[in-house]
């Protein structure tokens, strides 16, 4: 078991540049499940349904690309006169800190007797690495295979979603027993509503997140808000880790930009209780509780994926454990990864109260019909 899980461990590192657009395009999919449904009850066909649901979302993506592009290159084009900006404001904090220093050598050369052979000796000179690259060179190197992966992942997201009926219908064709087909059933149905509910769900609420941080944002005078929203939102997705880290990107923007304390703590105080009332309050309220899952199983997937495969990786743990958790609960082999991962009683419990699948009749009611005939 401990080699297996560590050749799987090794062959996502090596392979994540396939795997990190397939698992994006899969959450994505899940996702737009919700939508593609709405359309459908529109009279649209499938196929028309999905391409609508990528295209929007492509759209959006496409969006705010545009939006951010102006000023991710401002800033890139003002980086040193930012820099000079940030240090003059930490010149009170830097020399507070050289009086510490200073005091602290001190006391160290007071305790002494006398000072080490090795420590009167004269520093090396330091080095310095030129880089050969610049930033906008490796840029450029980069952008056609993060276009590549994007659009891969949009293809394959459209195709799960304009086949999905059809491939339910053929997993369930591969299994000669009838145990095993109506487990695959109720594994299927758990997917759709567990993992798709869910994700739909929390792509409300982050957009409302979203929004509510550009408002604020914009009514304080802050230099780009869209964009600041928007990275809030997204952030959102990441637990434990996003919030904060776009609370303090915010902050030192508001370091650089305003000279008042006021101004400086308005702005990423107000996103601190945005996030609060999201994760406490709204949350807990509108996703259903059987989505929930172990605190640390959730903070070490977020981890370990993250350092694998980067932002991506972090954004998609949480759909990938919920995913492995609802595969796990109707699996007796892996019934003590559904207790790991879930959060108080296995997830296996909690969906053992759910009636049985519509499309595939229960045992006893198949035998009664059989006898009937």
């Amino acid at each position: 078991m401990v080699l297996a899980i560590c050749a799987v461990g090794v062959i996502a590192y090596l392979a994540r540049d396939f795997l990190i657009p397939t698992a994006a395009a899969i959450v994505l999919a899940l996702i737009l499940t919700p939508v593609a449904k709405r359309l459908e009850r529109l009279h649209l066909r499938p196929t028309a349904a999905a391409a609508a649901s990528v295209s929007l979302l492509a759209v959006v993506v496409a969006g705010l690309l545009v939006v951010a592009t102006p000023a991710l290159t401002s800033w890139a084009e003002q980086a040193p006169y930012l820099t000079y900006t940030l240090e003059r404001k930490l010149e009170g904090l830097r020399k507070s800190l050289a009086i510490v220093k200073q005091v602290t050598d001190r006391v160290e050369q007071a305790t002494q007797a006398q000072p080490s052979a090795t420590a009167t000796e004269k520093a090396p000179p330091e080095k310095v690495v030129v880089r050969d690259k610049s930033l906008l060179s490796e840029l450029m190197s980069t952008t056609p295979a993060l276009l590549l992966q994007m659009g891969y992942a949009g293809v394959l997201a459209f195709m799960l979603l304009a086949h999905r009926n059809d491939h339910k219908r053929q997993i369930l064709r591969v299994p000669i027993s009838f145990h095993v087909r109506v487990r695959l059933a109720r594994v299927m149905r758990d997917i759709n509503d567990r993992v798709g509910s869910y994700l739909f769900a929390l792509v409300v609420i982050y957009s409302l997140v979203a929004l509510a941080s550009t408002i604020v944002l914009a009514l304080l005078g802050f230099p780009n808000p869209l964009l600041w929203g928007v990275l809030m939102g997204l952030a959102s997705f990441v637990p434990f880790v996003g919030p904060p880290v776009a609370i303090g990107l915010v902050a030192l923007i508001a370091l650089i930009t305003y000279d008042d304390l006021m101004h400086m703590l308005a702005a990423p105080l107000i996103l601190a209780a945005i996030h609060f009332v999201e994760s406490q309050l709204i949350t807990p309220v509108f996703v259903s509780r059987r989505c929930a899952l172990n605190t640390v199983a959730v903070f070490a997937g977020v981890a370990f994926l993250g350092w694998m495969w980067g932002a991506v990786g972090a954004i998609v743990a949480v759909p990938l454990l919920i995913l492995v958790s609802t595969v796990a609960a109707h699996l007796p082999s892996l019934r003590w990864l559904s207790v790991l991962l879930s959060e108080d009683r296995p997830v296996s419990e909690r969906l053992a109260v759910k009636p049985p699948v519509a499309s595939v009749p229960p045992l006893q009611l198949r035998r009664r019909r059989v006898v009937a005939k």
